[in-house]
């Protein structure tokens, strides 16, 4: 039941982030929820591939670059869903920011 929760909140933080960052767009809860799937299974997949790769970058800029890779990760989870698009790289960018902070403030509230 609790994964059922965490589902659909993740689902609602990422249509919050929608309409908070304009040219990030998600059709309707369909579409958020599948994203949410798809994000889960490319931060299992793709996303520890990426980190490995790109240490060095990561040390020197104190791990800010993982926000890059967040939204690289963002980036290719909406190229398989229908119904989600973002405008440019740097909308992607701060819908991936957006997303975290309130999943962050969503996660807090929960427990």
């Amino acid at each position: 039941m609790n994964t059922l929760v965490n589902w659909i909140l993740r689902a609602l933080v990422i249509l919050a982030t929608a309409y908070l960052v304009p040219g990030f767009v998600v059709g309707d809860l369909m579409s958020a929820l599948v994203l949410v799937l798809i994000l889960g299974l490319f931060n299992i997949l793709v996303k520890p591939i990426l980190l490995l790769l790109t240490l060095p970058i990561n040390i020197l800029s104190l791990g800010l670059f993982t926000l890059v890779i967040n939204a690289i990760v963002l980036q290719l989870a909406i190229r398989f869903v229908p119904g989600v698009s973002s405008a440019s790289f740097g909308t992607t960018l701060i819908a991936s920011i957006v997303m975290s902070v309130l999943s962050m403030v969503v996660g807090g509230l929960v427990k």
